[in-house]
């Protein structure tokens, strides 16, 4: 059986230079070897490596330009645009590989697993090892060491079947940013595909807060309601956002981020939400069965 062939994208805006350097480097020195390497500058030029990041003449590195910032998922898209891999490992710019057996691990799983479509890591906080709860992608986060069949996936710590990928469209692009592995997931589960949680492979990543950046709770629920609009029958769609509605009311504190929340929600009712292709109700309830309804 031949082995899958692998590449890895990462997205940056040529802010993180050492940050950058440490990324490529975690994925050309896997033990496994091969890893083709996309850098996709994102508005921007794509910082030049430092020397010792390339081992040796068999490094394979790749940098696209795009002219302006086009957000998460259309970056990610050209980025497998250029790859040759058979799967796709998307790698934050800012995180690393917490050990070189990463590669070899991938590979052997997308070989002999041909029904699976999405490996999301287990990511760590470098300094004290700790797993924020937002990525476990399931509802019961308690033990982040344990491997689990799941509905969604981290983007920036996981690999992909590129064939899968593309036959359901890649990410959502007019979603720049938040939910939008969620929308590639739900159309993957669709088509028989399978998505893990694997807690073996592991990416370090500092411990930030997602909320930091400034418009992170409009779009959040902007494109919370393209998710169900674009994917959801529509009794199960009013379920879910009521149910989103209900959580941000109880969780969310401050007055500034409740309004920008439900101005970001009013756009999602008003604006076109893309292609609607509502799953089968045999997905939805294979969904239940793995822990996880969409309606939550």
């Amino acid at each position: 059986m031949t082995p899958v062939k692998l590449s890895c994208v990462i997205l940056t805006m040529g802010n993180r230079v050492a940050e950058l350097d440490r990324a490529v480097e975690s994925a050309l020195t896997q033990t496994d070897g091969d890893v083709e390497v996309v850098i996709v500058g994102n508005g921007a030029d794509v910082p030049e490596l430092a020397a010792e990041v390339l081992p040796g003449s068999a490094a394979v590195v790749k940098t696209v330009r795009l002219p302006y910032n086009v957000g998460i998922p259309e970056g990610r898209n050209r980025g497998v645009q250029e790859c040759s891999g058979d799967v796709v490992l998307f790698l934050d710019d800012d995180g690393w590989y917490a050990d070189s057996k990463v590669a070899a691990h991938v590979r052997e799983r997308f070989t002999h697993e041909h029904d699976l479509a999405v490996i999301s890591f287990r990511v760590m906080e470098p300094e004290g090892g700790s797993v924020q709860r937002r990525h476990v992608p399931r509802l019961r986060a308690g033990d982040p060491e344990r491997s689990s069949p799941v509905t969604t996936f981290l983007g920036g710590a996981c690999a992909i079947r590129k064939s899968a990928y593309l036959q359901v469209g890649g990410l959502p692009e007019s979603f720049f940013y938040a939910h939008e592995e969620t929308d590639l997931a739900w159309r993957l589960l669709g088509e028989g595909y399978r998505i893990e949680y694997d807690a073996v492979p592991v990416m370090y990543h500092p411990l930030v807060a997602p909320s930091r950046h400034a418009e992170f709770y409009r779009m959040n629920a902007r494109n919370r309601v393209w998710l169900a609009r674009r994917n959801l029958p529509w009794p199960l769609a009013a379920l879910y956002l009521f149910n989103w509605i209900a959580l941000t009311v109880a969780r969310v504190r401050a007055t500034s981020a409740l309004k920008a929340w439900f101005r970001g929600f009013g756009e999602g009712l008003r604006q076109p939400a893309g292609e609607r292709r509502p799953m089968a109700w045999r997905t939805a309830w294979r969904m239940l069965r793995l822990g996880r309804p969409p309606i939550v």
